[in-house]
């Protein structure tokens, strides 16, 4: 009875407090926060503070006299145009290797794949020792020329030129481009190909208008991190074309270690950093425009 006599107000359960501001969020994010900073930006920040160091204290001096100077700019050139080079070399060849594992099948077909995949555990110098052995000016391939010829001179010797560090790159960097393709061939339905060539379509026809409008975005992937991978490569243009190729990272390298001007090995750093973040941001605006032209349609 007493019970049934309280008001609607007494007996309605009472509303829970307001929950406080939970920290556990922002304890969780922390941690890779600060080891993003860590790992990441102190260390562009320290190059970028080191590059304005100057006789006459912090400055743009630095960046004056390197920027200015003619070694500069021919490793700048020489850098972009190996690592472009380096890069259509790997689109055509990656791609021909793609389509032929994926479409036209023969015997050990899985076995070229995987030995294709493995390249991607080899450290970049094996590449470049396994070219010296061959296509050196004493490697095997000179050698039997030399028996065959009688001669005594060495007849291939593009080693330590541009075009033999663009070789080595293209050798070493093609599974970069094989692998997302053979993904992306992977996803396509097998009814559409069918399809099309139930109509009459040419295999030329197929692969122009089916299968490779499929393969734009993984086609872009492996050619943006191709390109920023040969763009930053050191060991094979260290092992390959010491002699006569001088990139952006091998004059780092000649800058901060040998001759030890840090602020100028620093703006050149910076130079190389800006480059790829370039690269990068025109990879990630070209992949959101293949994606959203492929939902459009």
């Amino acid at each position: 009875m007493t019970a049934l006599l309280e008001s609607p107000a007494e007996a309605a359960p009472s509303e829970p407090p307001p929950p406080g501001r939970s920290w556990r969020p922002v304890l969780w994010t922390l941690p890779p926060v600060l080891v993003v900073l860590l790992i990441a930006v102190y260390p562009i920040v320290r190059v970028l503070m080191e590059s304005t160091k100057a006789k006459s204290g912090r400055g743009t001096d630095t960046w004056s006299r390197v920027l200015g100077e003619e070694s500069f700019r021919n490793a700048l050139w020489r850098t972009v145009t190996i690592a472009v080079s380096s890069t259509l070399g790997c689109l055509a060849l990656g791609t021909f290797l793609a389509i032929v594992l994926a479409f036209v099948p023969f015997p050990g077909s899985q076995l070229v794949g995987r030995l294709i995949d493995s390249v991607l555990t080899l450290p970049s110098f094996l590449v470049t020792l396994a070219f010296t052995f061959l296509y050196g000016t004493a490697g095997a391939v000179n050698a039997l020329i030399g028996q065959l010829t009688g001669g005594t001179e060495p007849v291939i010797d593009f080693l330590g030129t541009p075009w033999g560090v663009v070789l080595a790159e293209v050798t070493f960097f093609t599974p970069f481009v094989v692998r997302p393709l053979l993904a992306a061939f992977a996803q396509l339905p097998r009814d559409q190909l069918d399809v099309a060539a139930s109509l009459g379509a040419s295999p030329w026809r197929v692969l122009a208008r089916v299968v490779m409008p499929e393969a734009w975005p993984a086609l872009a992937a492996g050619g943006s991190l191709t390109l920023l991978l040969t763009l930053n490569e050191f060991g094979i243009v260290l092992f390959t074309g010491a002699k006569g190729v001088l990139t952006l990272p091998a004059l780092i390298y000649t800058r901060g270690i040998v001759t030890f001007d840090l602020p100028g090995a620093a703006v050149l750093a910076s130079v190389q950093v800006l480059l790829s973040l370039s690269l990068y941001l025109g990879y990630r605006l070209l992949f959101a425009r293949l994606t959203g032209a492929r939902k459009e349609s």
